[in-house]
């Protein structure tokens, strides 16, 4: 293409764009006008009530005569509080991602010896199917790991004798071997991004039998195969956290829609990894790690709360930081005064900062926690807003001090949410009954055709 033809494409794009801006104007008083619940939210910010389900209940708040009042954030799997489960793998010294997985699927806390048997499962559905690494993986690299997870589990939908059957047994089938085959998936594909996109060498690790999840990650990352056992238990307390959010979060609301339509598994799956990468959702720990960056540009000490509060005050003013002035890491839809996930992260965290490289990070992003709330409310009007550290803050600092490459970031998000996904999937089939589609009012006025002669 010649440079004119060149500009003349571009000024084409540009003049098509502003039409396509001018006829999907929709002003923001419509909405109040005709109540719509943008978001899925309602007015005082809490969740359109979309379904009912059994796997998992977030509470940040309650309503006391029809007002939103905060309250401590508490996170229940099947009805056992989250924070329990964690502290008793910590406290017992035993890896806990498998239990919370055969919990959110069955429904119940397994005995050793079915845990066991349930971790043997897992082990022997890790491997992919043959030709498929090569095949699906490395011929076709891809700069973010998560585009190739999804693309890499719609593909398994071609190996797989029976991919549209979606009876109980079948989904199961399915699940299981999923949630055991995406840590390999991200592994492969990361390998091959290095080689790709960095010039750097592969190292491929075959997964050992015995190894549980955060074990078998950490194993097969690094060049030399060796980790701490502290490190792989900090690791594991991280996929425990991450694996369910109830219903409503954006990538199990998004499985959940495309379950109810009845496609199969794999279509379903992926579509919770496509959903889970945006920067609003799972990618938000990418986010928070760039402003991290931004601070240590920006200020001279971070560990000085006055230098790290002025800075605060210029990325709300978009004056730093990417400019959306964002304070990535604060804030949640539903946890008000705090995030449980986040407690547990920052704990670990500073255990493991703490006398380290890592320290002065830490504290800076301790000061984010302290600071935001009471900035953010100084530039709004009353009612003042309860806001807590949600659980991305503190999350890529960890992965950080576990060496972890922050391609990974999300995708390890991914190794656990799928237990979650999964959980519901099931759950809608069951349950569910009915393809979800809720309704939009249509903003536009009626017109006569006109033949494209006289246009």
């Amino acid at each position: 293409m010649s440079t004119i033809e060149s500009h003349v494409a571009e000024r084409d794009i540009k003049n098509l764009c502003e039409q396509i801006k001018k006829n999907n104007y929709i002003a923001p008083a419509d909405y109040d006008h005709f109540n719509i619940k943008r978001g899925l939210r309602n007015a005082d910010g809490t969740g359109v009530m979309a379904g009912i389900t059994n796997v998992c209940t977030v509470e940040g708040y309650y309503i006391d005569d029809g007002e939103k009042v905060p309250r401590e954030g508490h996170l229940y799997f099947r009805g056992y509080n989250m924070e329990d489960i964690v502290n008793a793998c910590i406290e017992e010294d035993r890896f806990g991602f498998e239990e919370v997985i055969y919990l959110l699927l069955f429904g119940r806390l397994p005995d050793k010896e079915q845990l066991d048997s349930f971790c043997n499962t897992l082990s022997e559905c890790r491997e992919l199917p043959e030709d498929f690494i090569e095949d699906m993986i490395m011929k076709a690299p891809s700069p973010d790991i998560m585009n190739k997870l999804s693309r890499a589990v719609l593909a398994l939908y071609s190996y797989d004798e029976n991919p549209d059957d979606t009876s109980l047994e079948n989904v199961l089938r399915q699940c299981i071997h999923l949630i055991a085959q995406i840590p390999a998936i991200m592994v492969y594909a990361y390998q091959v991004k290095r080689r790709h996109y960095y010039k750097k060498s592969m190292y491929i690790h075959p997964m050992k039998p015995e190894y549980r999840t955060a074990q078998s990650v950490l194993r097969s990352i690094r060049a030399d195969k060796t980790f701490t056992d502290r490190e792989a238990k900090l690791l594991d307390v991280c996929l425990m956290l991450h694996a369910e959010h109830g219903g409503g979060n954006n990538s199990t609301f998004t499985t959940r829609v495309l379950t109810s339509s009845g496609t199969d598994t794999y279509a379903a799956l992926a579509s919770g990894i496509s959903s889970l990468k945006g920067p609003k959702h799972g990618g938000a720990n990418i986010k928070v790690s760039e402003m991290v960056n931004h601070f240590k540009e920006g200020v001279s000490d971070i560990t000085d709360e006055g230098q790290v509060a002025d800075f605060i005050r210029k990325i709300m003013k978009k004056e730093a930081g990417d400019g959306s002035g964002l304070i990535y890491g604060m804030g949640h839809a539903i946890y008000t005064l705090s995030d449980p996930r986040a407690k547990i992260l920052r704990a670990k965290a500073e255990e493991f900062a703490m006398n380290t490289e890592f320290e002065d990070e830490f504290i800076l992003l301790n000061h984010i926690e302290k600071l935001t709330p009471e900035i953010f409310n100084s530039y709004k009007s009353t009612p003042k807003k309860a806001m807590c550290a949600n659980v991305d803050l503190y999350s890529g600092l960890v992965y950080k001090m576990l060496n972890i490459p922050s391609d990974l970031f999300t995708p390890i998000f991914t190794i656990a949410r799928i237990a979650g996904w999964s959980a519901h999937r099931i759950e809608e089939l069951l349950t569910g009954g009915k393809i979800i589609r809720p309704a939009y009012k249509n903003n536009n006025v009626k017109n006569e055709y006109i033949s494209i002669d006289i246009r």
